[in-house]
């Protein structure tokens, strides 16, 4: 798999950062993008003092324009994505009936659901030639229901479920393959959107980025005959 382009959002930091550093360090090429520039141009860094080769283009994956962009930015450094590692979330304190916006519901949708279908759909023409891997990196809520991950986080992160399903249904003649992938908690900076901040030692117990990493990276490493349609890791400590 080495040489092969991944284009990775969220990238960034958290999981999306681990995941390109270790696809890095396997030899691919990786396109980082995510809302904040200089995050990724550490993350570029960080990649390149691995060994690895990365690109900088960073973009806001609800922006149709933008990610389109993206994608011939990336396709004329390196003619092409091979695979993807979708990675970009959102959540919000606010997570209840009682308490939650309709306009911040839209927005966690926007960001976890139609967000990773604009990076997929302006990708697929690249991932039907490459037959290429999308990996979803979505949630524990997105595979058991869970109360306290909100309305609309979990009613995003349940629809990738057939957002990957729907993709390898249509496109496995094509050699693309998609996993929805679904962590259970990771101790990551998005943690500091939950109404109560875990502390250090709820933390230390949890998933740590590099665990997704790994998990990704055993998706992207598979070979081309195998398609891996779900999975779920979860810390000892989650009950």
């Amino acid at each position: 798999m080495s040489g092969r382009v991944l284009w990775v959002t969220g990238a960034g930091s958290g999981m999306g950062r681990a995941s390109a550093l270790a696809a890095g360090r396997a030899g691919r090429r990786v396109a980082l993008s995510g809302r904040r520039e200089d995050a990724l141009v550490e993350t570029a860094q960080l990649v390149a003092d691995a060994g690895g080769e990365a690109l900088v283009v960073p973009l806001e994956v609800t922006d149709a324009a933008a990610v389109g962009q993206a994608r011939r930015d990336i396709a004329e450094r390196w003619g092409g994505v091979d695979d993807l590692v979708l990675a970009a979330g959102l959540n919000n304190p606010r997570r209840t009936w009682a308490d939650q916006s309709v306009d911040v519901f839209a927005e966690v949708v926007a960001t976890n659901l139609t967000g990773v279908v604009t990076v997929v759909d302006a990708a697929l023409t690249d991932l039907r030639a490459a037959g290429g891997q999308v990996v979803v990196v979505s949630s524990y809520s997105g595979w058991r229901f869970s109360p306290g991950a909100g309305v609309a986080y979990s009613a995003s992160k349940t629809a990738l479920t057939a957002v990957c399903q729907t993709l390898n249904a249509q496109e496995a003649g094509h050699g693309v393959r998609a996993c929805h992938l679904c962590p259970g908690d990771v101790d990551t900076d998005f943690l500091r959107l939950r109404p109560n901040v875990p502390d250090a030692e709820a933390r230390a117990v949890m998933l740590s980025p590099d665990d997704v990493a790994r998990a990704v990276q055993f998706v992207l490493d598979s070979p081309a005959h195998v398609r891996i349609d779900e999975l779920v890791i979860s810390p000892v400590s989650q009950t």
